[in-house]
């Protein structure tokens, strides 16, 4: 039998001011095992450059074969895998620490942007064919989400060739929107831990990606 795969699966803690997030309540839940791989959980602070380098450390740590960072999306209404993170930060909002960076760059001697080397569509069909509401982002915005995304990226180029590496975005819970006395989107934390779940496998089980139609029109 080969060795059993490792994936390092991320959460942030609540920022923005909500007092939970839907990506930590999830990860926290979800399996510890999935298709015989080896799930480590690890809760990241809503935090730039300090979420880098706590994911980083653990990736020097744990070595694994894989990086799945979660996140909330609020107003999205599907479990969104992200398919690129962009070289920038540019917060509408604080971070948890009270920072507000604008239009400045994740790392000097990056790339302008990292694809995700996971199989982003095989996981968007693996989370559809479990009927659940999923699709493929083609942006992790410009805050926290998309600057770990990026740095996980980075640092597997530049020091973990061998790892796979991405992000995962999450709608808000139904009890975030409940007072919210709009129609923003929500979907329930067992449908959440089950599309995590269902992407982690389709991870385990597709070394290369699938093609199919996923793009948008704008």
């Amino acid at each position: 039998m080969g060795i059993a795969m490792k994936i390092l699966l991320t959460a942030f803690d609540p920022f923005g001011g909500e007092d939970t997030n839907p990506a930590l309540e999830a990860v926290l839940k979800i399996r510890d095992t999935i298709a015989d791989a080896t799930i480590i959980k690890l809760t990241v602070p809503t935090v730039f450059d300090k979420s880098i380098e706590t994911v980083y450390q653990a990736m020097k740590k744990e070595k694994p074969d894989a990086v799945v960072c979660i996140g909330q999306a609020g107003g999205r209404y599907d479990i969104t895998p992200e398919r690129i993170a962009i070289n920038i930060n540019d917060a509408r909002i604080p971070d948890n620490s009270g920072f507000s960076p604008i239009d400045t760059t994740i790392f000097e001697d990056g790339q302008n942007a990292y694809f995700s080397n996971l199989p982003v569509k095989a996981m968007v069909k693996a989370i559809q064919e479990g009927g659940l509401p999923a699709s493929l982002s083609n942006t992790a915005g410009t805050f926290v989400c998309n600057h770990l995304m990026y740095g996980v990226l980075y640092y597997i180029d530049k020091e973990f060739p061998h790892t796979r590496g991405g992000f995962i975005h999450v709608p808000f819970l139904p009890n975030q929107v409940a007072k919210r006395y709009s129609s923003t989107p929500s979907m329930s934390l067992s449908c959440i831990i089950h599309g995590l779940e269902l992407a982690l496998e389709a991870i385990v089980k597709n070394s290369d990606d699938i093609s199919l139609p996923a793009g948008t029109l704008h």
